[in-house]
């Protein structure tokens, strides 16, 4: 391990663990380190930076920005997890008078791609992450394991950075979770709120600021169902309460719930209810 002063990036000693051992002689060739690092109450600022590899980066504590590419500039605090990748340009660092904690594991092999193609997509967002100690312990180990330059402890090492990057993705996504549930829940009370009109999902898209496929994505996630088939669920369900609690005809119910057709009404209560609207009316 290299430990030294470098004022221009901190005010503290930064560890630097560089791979000493070939890579030939890993066992797991789809996933390596090259390095590890932390730097400690870093306050530099860096410009127009670009890397070789991918780096999973994680700020234990401080505050600064993150921006890829000249896009947007992402907040980074504590807890905050983002990655650097070939073929980008990035901006990032402490701000003015700030400072941050940063981890860094700089990682190598095919391995990284099936993250960013599965789990670990959106490689340019800051996720925001959950702090706890068995965290802490993780990244000890994995300092421990690179410093003895033991092939089999190398191997151990990347594994131990890939699972606890996986948690880490986890723990953002169970942060974000209640907002997208809220988001969900509103979007459904306003499909329900709407069965008396005829279903226009481009209205219902407009309302909420979402794609048609995102539309869709959340109504089946959230019940089961695919978006038309789920909307003609409510719309039945409460054909059912008005053809047994008012004396309404099938077709004055069935230009209440917006059908303008109602054979196709009727073909739709017998597919779900099982009987022809009037039937269901006369056998309850």
């Amino acid at each position: 391990m290299t430990v030294y002063m470098d004022y221009t990036i901190s005010s503290k000693p930064i560890r630097i663990v560089d791979r000493t051992t070939d890579r030939s002689k890993l066992n797991v060739k789809s996933l390596s380190l090259v390095s590890v690092g932390h730097l400690p109450s870093r306050t530099l600022y860096r410009r127009r930076a670009t890397f070789q590899h991918h780096a999973v980066v994680y700020i234990a504590a401080g505050s600064g920005t993150y921006c890829v590419n000249g896009g947007e500039t992402q907040i980074v605090r504590a807890g905050s997890l983002f990655l650097f990748f070939p073929g980008a340009v990035f901006d990032y660092g402490p701000g003015p008078g700030e400072a941050w904690d940063e981890f860094y594991f700089t990682l190598e092999g095919t391995r990284v791609e099936e993250w960013l193609d599965t789990w670990l997509t959106e490689p340019a967002r800051v996720r925001q992450t959950d702090d706890d100690d068995a965290q802490k312990s993780k990244i000890d180990r994995i300092f421990a394991l690179m410093e003895s330059g033991v092939p089999a402890n190398l191997d151990r090492a990347a594994l131990l950075v890939e699972s606890l990057t996986y948690e880490w993705v986890a723990s953002a996504q169970r942060a974000a979770e209640p907002d997208r549930d809220g988001a969900a829940a509103k979007l459904l009370d306003d499909l329900a709120a709407s069965i008396h009109e005829p279903f226009d999902a481009a209205a219902v898209c407009e309302r909420h600021h979402v794609s048609l496929s995102t539309l869709r994505r959340t109504v089946h996630k959230h019940t089961g169902y695919p978006l038309n088939e789920y909307v003609h669920r409510l719309k039945i369900a409460e054909a059912k309460n008005i053809l047994l609690n008012t004396g309404k005809s099938v077709k004055a119910t069935a230009d209440l719930l917006g059908f303008k057709d109602v054979f196709y009404f009727s073909r739709l209560f017998k597919k779900y209810v099982g009987r022809s609207p009037r039937d269901f009316r006369e056998t309850v």
